[in-house]
């Protein structure tokens, strides 16, 4: 009997890892944008606040007064500030303001967050120039698939993985220059969040889908260039 108990328990040991796995549900993604200017509102980058985790720095896109997009510029590279940052972006767009509340186990990026946050809103309301030329355009920009001078915003069409369902947009300002990505739909999982920044910023900088997979993420990075693509081949 004594010789059983052993075999029980590393039968017991062996089903833990069973029991901890979760897989992964497809959620849309609030957290990207581009830069400044672009024709789905005006960004406004606040400042970099340091912190003894990393520094942090956002970017805001407002359409008139309203906040549409946040970026992440600068986060600490940690697994708790990525699975913070998607809590504090979605609820930025859900109060449209940084009255946000600190998510748990990730206090000091919160905080930073909030501080880089708060700035950027300020700054959009000290300058009503740039509030009044994102209302001006906005009835011109709500459309999938509107090419007039200043660019449009064009989805693309969703890609189903085994990881979840991916799906881009993509807005175009003059002379088809891409200025922005927004993830509308993209797998709940911690390599596809830490993913999607860099695929974002690749193609800002190749201005194309012709862009790297990132390690870790093959089957996201497939579905993202494929409906990136579609959009592409869209706006032509």
């Amino acid at each position: 009997m004594k010789r059983a108990i052993p075999v029980v328990v590393l039968s017991i040991a062996g089903l833990v890892p069973v029991w901890r796995y979760e897989p992964s549900t497809p959620v849309a993604s609030p957290s990207v944008s581009a830069s400044a200017g672009s024709s789905s509102g005006t960004g406004v980058k606040g400042p970099t606040v340091q912190t003894e985790k990393g520094p942090v720095q956002v970017q805001v896109t407002f359409d008139g007064d309203k906040i549409t997009a946040v970026r992440m510029l600068q986060q600490p590279n940690h697994p708790q500030t990525t699975a913070a940052v998607p809590k504090l972006v979605a609820e930025t767009l859900k109060v449209q303001s940084a009255d946000i509340d600190t998510v748990s186990g990730a206090t000091i990026t919160s905080n930073a967050y909030k501080k880089s946050l708060q700035a950027a809103i300020d700054a959009d309301r000290a300058n009503p120039k740039s509030s009044k030329s994102a209302s001006d355009s906005s009835d011109s920009s709500e459309s999938s698939s509107s090419s007039d001078e200043s660019g449009g915003t064009v989805s693309g069409p969703t890609v189903n993985t085994v990881k979840g369902p991916v799906q881009v947009q993509v807005t175009f300002g003059e002379d088809d220059e891409i200025t922005a990505v927004r993830m509308l739909q993209q797998p709940d999982h911690p390599q596809t969040t830490a993913a999607v920044p860099k695929l974002i910023a690749a193609t800002l900088k190749a201005q194309s889908a012709d862009i790297d997979t990132v390690s870790g993420a093959t089957i996201t990075s497939g579905a993202y260039r494929k409906s990136l693509q579609a959009a592409l081949d869209a706006e032509e």
